[in-house]
């Protein structure tokens, strides 16, 4: 275990809260606004303080023969697109071994519990979590409620059950949703031992209210945050970047 205890480190590197950028919108949405460059993307998120952005293989590959990022990369194993049937339902597209091949810090995977497809998404999350061990590669595992219910998708025990899920098949990050205040996140956090990341969810109208669910989520305990489209969509990425980056910051565990 000792490479993925070195990687682990590396994605918490600026404090013991974590900052992600997640970028893999171009599979499911196609090329979204703030994402036409990614290599500016990057750049702007980096400066900020961010400790790693979360990319598909094939930008993986392009940032690193650009001789970027200037910060870690995380691999997302899981696509489906708005375009099919069940855009809910998440295919493994990639392996933790590419992943290593690719030099990436960590891998991740997309489940919707509640969905169709839940238990072949289950399945996938149990063989990426033992793939995993065996390349000592940390296991970012985005966990959401999808059951049609849209209350659901932020209801603090369904969001508590889901990060027992990842948990329980081996994740070593999990990502959720914010349940709306601190008092609800707390029942979340105190579920796992693994450490518990916020979701950025949809674009934000200010980013006052942006910020807001930063400092909720990491008052509750919570050990970073993984924000896509509300900070390379935001109108100074780096600026907002370094905002968060601050605000994480400034809670220690004590």
């Amino acid at each position: 275990m000792r490479g993925k205890q070195l990687r682990m480190q590396r994605l918490f590197r600026h404090s013991q809260r974590t900052m992600i950028v997640p970028m893999d919108h171009g599979v499911s949405l196609g090329p979204v606004p703030g994402l036409e460059d990614i290599l500016t993307a990057v750049k702007q998120v980096a400066a900020g303080g961010a400790d790693a952005v979360l990319v598909h293989k094939g930008q993986a590959r392009h940032l690193i023969e650009a001789g970027e990022p200037d910060c870690e990369l995380i691999v997302h194993l899981s696509a489906s697109t708005d375009l099919a049937p069940d855009p809910n339902s998440k295919e493994l597209v990639s392996t933790a071994e590419h992943a290593v091949k690719l030099g990436a810090t960590a891998v991740s995977v997309h489940i919707n519990l509640g969905s169709s497809q839940e238990a072949a998404m289950l399945k996938g999350l149990g063989q990426v979590a033992e793939a995993c061990d065996d390349w000592g590669m940390p296991l970012v595992a985005m966990m959401y409620v999808r059951d049609g219910i849209k209350d659901n998708e932020y209801n603090p025990v369904k969001i508590a059950h889901a990060a027992r899920v990842a948990e329980e098949l081996g994740a070593d990050i999990v990502k959720v949703n914010y349940t709306g205040s601190p008092d609800t996140f707390r029942q979340v956090v105190e579920t796992v031992k693994i450490p518990v990341i916020i979701a950025g969810g949809p674009k934000m109208d200010t980013v006052d209210e942006l910020l807001a669910m930063v400092k909720g989520a990491a008052a509750a305990g919570a050990k970073g945050a993984a924000i896509g489209r509300n900070i390379f969509q935001a109108e100074r990425p780096t600026e907002l970047t370094r905002q968060i980056r601050e605000i994480l910051d400034s809670y220690l565990d004590g």
